[in-house]
């Protein structure tokens, strides 16, 4: 029970304790002293708030809300924007000491209320700093959810790059996009961990049965594509059971909506093609996607396969035609075209110099008909090579 004459006369003592508290900060803190007046104001007035809190707590200890309401209550956000946990705990070490100093000097028999008001206000810190850091985790959930969405509904801008960075982002390097079935279990934080060790960082999000991780190099890599099919097959177990496709790489997190349309592209078709490997790269289903109507998937065969045949002034592309016509057959080739079998293999390699896939191969020549396909139709609509 609190006595009246301890009341008065540490009511009597509020202000120049308060006064002299100050003091003891700027003579034993050095970060206190440091500060930008505005924030040392805040900062002081949390530890003159706690030589008043004390005396209200000590006229009656069962009061609630108690010590955190009334210390850190005046300004929580400019606290926790200004100083540590650690700091704070410092700057509560220096207004107990000064409460002793004044208090137990004159009033021994306060020294075990003082006691366990320090314990009280300790505990109260460390729980504004983990509600804190809890609703910043929520916060960060949010944004993360926010970004991936930003990134596969096609957006291309430098928000994205300002939001990321406000998550801690620490990429600066080359970005794909993994996509694959939800797991089971979340285990993000095994993700991130995974992602930390090979140099990378993540991004991850959940959406309905399928989940998104973009991932970024801490550093440009020369071989950044091999690095970024390491890192996916490192998180081939964090995915469900089914197709898991890598979009392909590009320079930076602003151009990642490039990599996810891709990678979404290719899981919406990956499903027809059987013995699929996990993961994936989303290029590798090109001639799927341009069948689905993908212009992206479409325009890019047509630039690296068959616009190089087509402008070459050898019958390359006739070649390819009646090979891939004729069933792969070299005799039926060199039959239709009148030329050796020798002529037509090596016609055959200067494609696969030039286009950088073997023809022979029955996956290439599959995406070589699409190819011609595609660029007889484009032909005919420009009106090119008639």
């Amino acid at each position: 029970m609190a006595k009246p004459k301890h009341l008065a006369w540490l009511n009597s003592i509020a202000g120049e304790l308060a006064t002299a508290t100050l003091i003891r900060l700027d003579e034993t803190l050095p970060w206190y002293r440091q500060m930008p007046p505005a924030r040392r104001a805040a900062v002081g007035s949390v530890a003159q708030a706690g030589i008043t809190s004390f005396i209200n707590w000590y006229e009656n200890p069962q009061a609630q809300p108690w010590v955190a309401a009334d210390v850190f209550g005046n300004a929580p956000r400019e606290l926790l924007r200004s100083i540590s946990l650690q700091e704070t705990l410092q700057l509560i070490q220096v207004v107990v000491e000064m409460v002793e100093e004044a208090v137990v000097r004159d009033h021994p028999d306060l020294q075990s209320a003082i006691l366990k008001y320090s314990r009280d206000m300790a505990f109260s810190a460390a729980d504004v700093y983990a509600k804190a850091a809890e609703a910043r985790g929520l916060w960060d959930a949010r944004l993360e959810a926010l970004v991936v969405d930003s990134i596969v509904s096609g957006e291309r801008s430098q928000e994205i790059s300002s939001r990321v960075a406000a998550l801690g982002w620490q990429a600066d390097g080359e970005v794909a996009v993994l996509l694959g079935g939800t797991p089971v279990i979340d285990d993000s934080d095994a993700v991130r961990k995974i992602a930390r060790k090979l140099g990378a960082d993540v991004l991850i999000g959940i959406q309905g049965r399928r989940q998104v991780i973009v991932i970024g190099l801490i550093e440009h890599d020369s071989n950044a594509s091999d690095k970024m099919q390491a890192i996916a097959t490192g998180l081939e177990g964090y995915f469900s059971g089914g197709p898991l496709v890598l979009g392909p790489t590009v320079l930076s997190v602003s151009d990642a909506s490039r990599s996810a349309n891709a990678a979404l592209s290719a899981f919406s078709v990956a499903g027809v093609v059987s013995r699929m490997a996990r993961p994936t790269q989303a290029d590798q289903l090109l001639p799927e996607r341009a069948l689905a109507g993908d212009p992206t998937a479409k325009n890019l065969i047509l630039e690296t396969l068959y616009t190089p045949l087509a402008d070459t002034q050898t019958d390359l592309l006739q070649t390819l035609k009646t090979y891939l016509d004729l069933g792969s057959s070299l005799e039926a080739t060199s039959k239709e075209l009148f030329v050796h079998a020798n002529t037509v293999r090596y016609r055959l390699k200067k494609i696969e110099e030039l286009i950088g896939a073997d023809p022979t191969d029955p996956r290439t020549a599959f995406l070589l008909q699409i190819a011609i396909v595609l660029g007889s139709i484009n032909d005919s609509e420009s009106g090119l090579r008639r």
